[in-house]
């Protein structure tokens, strides 16, 4: 196949099915590397005409003729494919000479298909494999010694990441909709793209993202699938990216969210990130990069087309295909009974699969009479009571594929029942498989503990159902089924029709599997992905409306998972619905309604709904002491829970009260001071001592905490690290700013070691830590640490959130300081609008934000603005927290200078005089608030020109 032919025919043409596309891109590069040029042809057999005259036309392109043979033809049918075997016995021999053909099929070929003596490229190395297509194209042998050039990847090798579901062989037709994502991801160049596609459930949806990912893989070099139902399985699914990556971050999802969205978006390997089953956009949105990669969305929803850069409608099957993929599934029947069907069930994949699966499980069944009943029979004839949701076609359809189950293959009808008992998406096997005998219905239970039998009746399950079911390595080598995805409108159907005894029995076996499943240790790093993997199923096992102790446990234990992943929004849902349901089975006062309740308040305070959570806390405290027989800790907890809301609003005086009372009665009631919990709650205590500006009492109290912490739990415990993060604050407020840059700095480090760069702890620590190489005039560090934290936390919590808030408003004053007033002015301004709307105006933090922006307005020169801001801001601070409080000093300060700026000495000594007497009692005499409020005592406008001092308003984190 070489000497002059090479010179007469230099051209080589690819012919290939699109389900080939890696492969043939991959020959092209190869082909390519020795100079000769190349044409792809991609052709779909399914949509040409089976004629000689169509493979002629076929073969018309330029030069050699190289065909890519693979299974293409299992997609025809019979008859389609004898007709295609025809054409080609007729048009070989006149072309034989410009001919040859690569084999990546594994299965048998066809006489027809042998003819062409196809050269096998399955199963060698990317070099042999390389040989043989040139060598079939025509290309002297001398060129097979030419390095291997770079180019796409060798298609035998799955991209470096990836963790996508084996392909579907069964897959057929829908060329033009994978072309038209494929065309669409390519037009994009370097650029990012998401692409959604949507539409009606049961139309195959998956399917086609799934195909889209094999076809295509030669073009990425990650490859991630994530279940995008829900919101905490599509996180954890999105964070598991991360090792793979070589990223190193744990802790808060947002964190580990974050880190693998920031190594996308720089990434230069090409990605490709496929978010299966996504609900509304705003539950996934934070999972999608910027910039480079691709993005493939399946939704129902067709809200996502506002925001991806392409949206594309799945429709039914055209009917070529139906009747293909018809005839693949169910090979007895014949092609216009195929075709029958299809019309019968609307050609909609799902229930094509269904239908078709059924029909070959069952060989006896009359085809002609199963048609005429999907397309006119009733479903209360098969023991269904007909819905409303659906046709009746498709009801039929389905319950004469329950009947066949419930009939014929009794221990899989159970096994359905149960599994309908879990969410539909990822169908927890592992966790069946690990459960205790008397957690299962007996039948089950002596089948779970034989795998062989245990995988012939999943596998029995999914031929009659048409359920996708995947197989790892289990123990002696035998393959054992590792996952099974049920379609959400089949298991619609199937919750519906469940009778009550049915859906109680299941339900109840269910809630045993997840106790049984639980870790029982939320805190634990090592058991999160368990339990992300166990809450969709709360919902539809009926755990979340359970009286059983260890049901309501396992919630408890998800909700404080949530808490510790930072994931409030779903924590608050969680624990709320959990509220509702308890509450009205067991009473106010239930253990478990309590610790529910607790958590629904702390999720709603990092929220930021204060008000809610306040109200939740207020009310669990009065039936407690209401009642007169609550355990001592549940009071401890809702006047600890109480106290928190409280210091949050900006009640300080309320606050420590409750935090008094709590700590000394678990004082009493736990045993000592020193004991974890009294610890706790007395360094709220101390938080809430520093709130009130009672400076050198709070410094007192963390220091004999942070001693207690540093004996109990180490010097490297979280807590431990937090009371050292609190003392250096308290430190620095004290203006003692060596000392506290020294303890911060050693305690930053810590942290970044102990929890991860991106904790909120650590946002805290390296917050404090810039704001004291501040006081100390490092302000080129100050900077560049305020600016890192100022970006990690608006990224993972929003400009809104009471830490972006804090951020915010000592950064705008850095920028002041640095010399960048008008960033600086836009900053404040926006932080005090969001302070006022989320707390209110009265709130102190509030308020302070805007004593910063009345300097930043004296600044720029509006004196008179600035005049009435900060008398307006000066006596709100006194109502708000008491003339003596350091806040209130600061903005006496702050309002004297304006006063001596507008010429007005007289008032203003008027103002820092008795604050100076105040700042002696409160701060000390060497406080430099006191030594500010004395000096400007003395000066007069033409001495403030050039650096016009500002008391800067800090917020503190509660």
């Amino acid at each position: 196949m070489t000497g002059p032919l090479d010179a007469e025919r230099p051209h080589v043409t690819v012919v290939f099915a699109g389900q080939s596309e890696s492969w043939a891109k991959w020959i092209e590069h190869q082909i390519r590397a020795t100079g000769r040029g190349t044409t792809l042809v991609r052709w779909n057999p399914l949509q040409r005409p089976p004629t000689a005259d169509a493979l002629t036309d076929l073969l018309e392109g330029p030069g050699r003729i190289l065909l890519l043979i693979d299974d293409w033809y299992e997609k025809l049918g019979t008859e389609r494919f004898e007709a295609w075997a025809a054409a080609l016995r007729e048009v070989l021999p006149a072309h034989r000479d410009r001919i040859a053909a690569v084999s990546i099929t594994a299965k048998a070929l066809p006489d027809a298909v042998i003819a062409l003596a196809p050269v096998e490229l399955r199963g060698l190395r990317p070099e042999a494999a390389r040989s043989r297509v040139l060598e079939c194209a025509g290309i002297a042998a001398p060129m097979t010694l030419v390095a291997l050039a770079p180019g796409p990847r060798f298609p035998d090798d799955l991209p470096e990441v990836w963790n996508a579901q084996r392909r579907n062989r069964r897959f057929t037709g829908r060329t033009r909709l994978l072309e038209t994502v494929h065309d669409t991801f390519a037009a994009a160049g370097g650029d990012g793209c998401a692409l959604a596609l949507h539409g009606p459930g049961g139309m195959g949806k998956t399917q086609l993202a799934l195909e889209y990912v094999h076809r295509f893989a030669g073009d990425y070099d990650i490859v991630w699938w994530v279940t995008a139902a829900g919101r905490i399985t599509p996180r954890e699914q999105f964070a598991a990216l991360a090792p793979r990556l070589g990223i190193e971050v744990s802790g808060q999802l947002d964190t580990v969210i974050d880190a693998v969205r920031r190594e996308l978006t720089r990434t230069t390997r090409p990605w490709l990130l496929v978010l299966d089953g996504a609900e509304a956009p705003d539950k996934v949105r934070d999972l999608i990069p910027e910039g480079r990669g691709h993005v493939l969305v399946t939704t129902l929803s067709a809200d996502w087309a506002a925001h991806t850069e392409a949206a594309v409608a799945i429709p039914p099957f055209e009917r070529a295909e139906s009747v293909a993929f018809v005839g693949r599934r169910a090979a007895r029947l014949a092609e216009e009974d195929a075709e029958r069907l299809a019309e019968a069930v609307e050609d909609m994949p799902l229930l094509l699969d269904q239908m078709a699966a059924w029909l070959d499980v069952t060989p006896t069944a009359d085809v002609p009479g199963y048609i005429k009943d999907i397309r006119g029979g009733r479903p209360d004839r098969f023991g269904v009571v007909e819905s409303r949701d659906y046709p009746e076609s498709f009801q039929v359809a389905w319950a004469k594929t329950l009947n066949t189950l419930r009939e014929g293959a009794a221990t899989a009808w159970q096994l359905l029942n149960l599994l309908a008992c879990f969410s539909p998406d990822v169908v927890p096997v592992r966790l069946l498989q690990t459960a205790r005998r008397g957690d299962l219905p007996r039948p089950l239970a002596e089948l779970v503990s034989e795998p062989s039998s245990w995988n012939t009746a999943l596998r029995r399950l999914s031929e009659i159902t048409s359920m996708r079911v995947e197989y790892e390595p289990g123990r002696m080598d035998i393959q054992r089924v590792s996952t099974l995805r049920m379609h959400r409108l089949f298991h619609r159907y199937v919750v519906g029709i469940q009778s009550p005894h049915d859906r109680t029995r299941y339900s109840e076996a269910a809630r045993k599997v997840l106790v049984t499943a639980d870790p029982r240790d939320p805190g634990s790093r090592a058991n999160w992905a368990r339990y992300a993997e166990l809450i969709p199923h709360l919902e539809p096992s009926g755990a979340l409306a359970s009286t059983d102790d260890d049901v309501r446990e396992l919630v408890l234990n998800c909700i404080e998972y949530l808490r510790m992943r930072g994931e409030e929004e779903d924590g608050r849902w969680l624990s709320r619905e959990a509220v509702r349901h308890w509450r009205a089975a067991s009473g106010p006062t239930d253990r478990a309604v309590l610790v529910a309740v607790h958590q629904q308040a702390n999720m709603l305070r990092s929220l930021g709904r204060t008000t809610e959570a306040e109200a939740v806390g207020r009310e669990i405290l009065d039936r407690l002491t209401a009642s007169g027989s609550a355990r001592p800790i549940e009071v401890i907890r809702a006047k600890d829970g109480l106290a928190g809301t409280l210091m949050a609003m900006g009640r300080y005086d309320e606050a420590r009260g409750l935090f008094e009372d709590a700590a000394g009665q678990a004082s009493a009631e736990l045993g000592g001071e020193s004991v974890p919990r009294t610890l706790s709650l007395r360094s709220n205590l101390a938080v809430a001592l520093g709130l009130q500006g009672h400076y050198g009492d709070a410094l007192a109290l963390h220091r004999r905490i942070l001693e207690d912490r540093v004996q109990l739990l180490g010097g490297k415990n979280p807590l431990t690290l937090h009371s050292a993060l609190r003392t250096a604050w308290i430190l620095r407020l004290l203006g003692n700013y060596a000392e506290a840059r020294q303890i911060q700095g050693h305690n930053s480090r810590l942290h970044a070691q102990v929890l991860d760069h991106r904790h909120s702890q650590t946002l805290y620590a390296e917050h404090n830590l810039a704001l004291c190489d501040r006081r100390l005039g490092d302000l080129a560090a100050a900077q560049e640490g305020m600016g890192q934290v100022h970006e990690k936390v608006l990224r993972r919590r929003g400009e809104r959130h009471p830490d972006s808030l804090m951020v915010a408003c000592d950064y705008a004053m850095l920028l002041r300081q640095v010399g960048r007033p008008d960033q600086a002015r836009e900053l404040a301004e926006r932080t005090a609008d969001l302070y006022r709307h989320q707390l209110g105006a009265a709130h102190p933090y509030a308020i302070g934000a805007r004593d910063n922006v009345a300097g930043l307005l004296r600044d720029a020169g509006d004196v008179d603005a600035a005049l009435v801001l900060s008398g307006r801001v000066r006596a709100d601070m006194e109502r708000a927290v008491g003339p003596g409080h350091p806040w209130a000093l600061g903005c006496a300060l702050n309002g004297a200078i304006t006063l001596i700026l507008a010429g007005d000495t007289e008032s203003a000594a008027a103002v820092a005089g008795p604050a100076a007497e105040w700042s002696v009692r409160v701060v000390g005499e060497s406080h430099v608030l006191t030594r500010d409020l004395r000096s400007i005592l003395t000066l007069g406008p033409e001495l403030l020109v050039g650096g016009v001092p500002h008391w800067d308003f800090e917020p503190q984190p509660i």
